[in-house]
């Protein structure tokens, strides 16, 4: 017996767009690992990249009579992720300044992380962190397309087209992602464009 053919994203949208919540939960289970390494990229903290993955499936399923099945549909839902994303972000710019800057400064190095025990590992943790840190930190316009292209593996035309800008302003913000990230954490990560 053959296995059952294998139906493409947009086939499985346009059945989820007609109620069917079995097509929607097989494009969840196909694209949540990719879409939540983007999420925690963008947002830098694993507890937070849960909770807006799960608010971008739920805004792809309300949106799915929006969705163009001529279109990838890990594109658009990327698009969705994105957007969530910088709802996030704005809101955590209008709590720090309610709250002060400092504050959840202090709460992120307050907070233990238990994936270490010996010394080569603390550094290298340490690292990680002010790496993670330094990246959702990035002005949107910079960490949007680092993000794409050099963590996502998108090229410099998807991050293009994704972000709505030409393919020289994601080469050149790709650039100063680098170079701002290079100063902020110490590291030399080269001058690669592209």
């Amino acid at each position: 017996m053959s296995p059952p053919p294998v139906e493409s994203d947009g086939e499985l949208a346009s059945r989820a767009a007609s109620g069917d919540e079995r097509a929607f939960t097989l494009l969840m289970r196909k694209h949540k690992e990719g879409l939540y390494r983007f999420v925690r990229r963008y947002v830098g903290d694993a507890d937070e990249a849960y909770d807006l993955l799960q608010e971008s499936f739920a805004a792809a399923w309300r949106g799915l009579d929006r969705y163009d099945p001529a279109r990838p549909f890990e594109v658009w839902l990327r698009r969705v992720a994105l957007n969530k994303c910088r709802d996030w972000s704005r809101r955590r710019f209008v709590r720090r300044l309610v709250r002060g800057v400092g504050a959840e400064t202090a709460e992120l190095e307050a907070a233990p992380d238990p994936g270490f025990s010996p010394e080569a590992a603390l550094v290298e943790a340490e690292a990680l962190r002010r790496l993670d840190r330094a990246v959702a930190d990035l002005p949107p316009a910079l960490k949007e397309p680092l993000i794409l292209t050099a963590l996502e593996g998108l090229s410099q035309q998807e991050a293009a087209a994704l972000l709505g800008v030409s393919v020289k302003a994601v080469e050149t913000r790709v650039y100063r992602a680098r170079r701002r990230l290079a100063e902020i954490t110490g590291a030399s990560l080269g001058d690669r464009e592209g």
